[in-house]
């Protein structure tokens, strides 16, 4: 499921907007959004080069200000912002804590810096916890109060939901699962900066470092993606299968201790490796056999790359009653 865009025939609605923000390591998107949910005009640019607070606040004011103009509606229909952040984040505080996607961002307060840049109420959150707010407002866990976003990208992290609310921990660092210790992973602590146990061997680059020792680092093996990876074990390649079987079992040990923890009654993997068919598959089948006390059931996230969006309308459209969002 895509976010759908109504563009300028939409016209402005009567009753303002709001605008959900997703900064990521190399771009920004925004999404302006009527006050049902319902995606106006997005906007996007890149954050290389620009990844100080200062520079993407600017960015963001730029890219509020056009979606503006591009849907006709005045600066005071805008109601509020949210925006989505990938490092620990303080939502209550509105503040990111630290991040190792965005350089100079440590304690940075998001939050007040976007409402003096456009003077309405903003509300911050980490962008695995936004995604896992869009899945539970308009993805593959609508409905569903007790549940697991698992967004395996280049790092790893979970988006929890338990009885209807996010977990975030008392250190804002809750769902932090890339740095969970299993088996066929390394046993020695993290250094800062540095990937966790679980997503150095499954994250993006742990993949590739897997299909290259495999494959003794010959030229034919270089530059391909996990995905692609993925795809040639699909075609019968015996090192790409052992690369994918490894990574669904590590997937399936990580999804079955949590689902032991919380007892959540849906895993929606998301992230540009989380989404791979292939690779939820293969979890599946090896999930078969752990059934006590019960089997974690996954999906593939329905929105995709939109769930941080969505999470972030929905966000928003909170904070427009609530400065403390959901």
């Amino acid at each position: 499921m895509k976010i759908s865009s109504a563009g300028n025939s939409a016209g402005p609605p009567e009753k303002g907007v709001v605008a959900g923000i997703d900064i990521g390591g190399s771009n920004l998107r925004i999404a302006l959004a009527d006050l049902g949910g319902n995606v106006l005009e997005r906007w996007n640019a890149s954050t290389k080069g620009t990844s100080s607070p200062g520079d993407v606040v600017t960015l963001i004011e730029r890219g509020v200000e056009q979606l503006l103009q591009q849907t006709c509606c005045s600066k005071r229909s805008l109601l509020s912002v949210a925006a989505g952040a990938p490092g620990v984040t303080d939502s209550r505080a509105g503040v990111v804590l630290a991040t190792s996607f965005l350089r100079g961002w440590k304690d940075v307060p998001l939050g007040q810096l976007l409402e003096s840049a456009l003077g309405v109420p903003a509300a911050v959150e980490n962008d695995v916890r936004m995604a896992a707010l869009g899945e539970h407002w308009k993805g593959a866990a609508r409905g569903v109060d007790d549940f697991v976003f698992l967004a395996i990208g280049t790092g790893i992290a979970a988006g929890v939901f338990a009885n209807g609310s996010l977990i975030r921990g008392s250190g804002w660092t809750a769902g932090e699962v890339g740095y969970m210790f299993l088996p066929h992973t390394t046993e020695e602590p993290a250094k800062p900066g540095m990937p966790g146990a679980m997503e150095s061997v499954i994250g993006g680059d742990g993949i590739r470092r897997q299909w290259l020792d495999l494959s003794d680092h010959q030229p034919s093996a270089q530059n391909l993606t996990a995905t692609e990876i993925f795809s040639r074990a699909s075609s019968g390649d015996p090192l790409a299968k052992r690369v994918l079987d490894r990574s669904a079992q590590i997937l399936a040990y990580a999804a079955y201790n949590i689902s032991l923890v919380l007892n959540s009654a849906l895993f929606v993997l998301g992230g540009g490796i989380g989404v791979s068919v292939l690779l939820c598959e293969a979890t599946k089948r090896i999930l078969e056999k752990y059934n006590e006390p019960s089997r974690p059931n996954l999906v593939i996230s329905s929105l995709g790359a939109d769930a941080q969006l969505i999470g972030a309308i929905r966000l928003a459209l909170a904070a427009t009653t609530s400065p403390s969002g959901v």
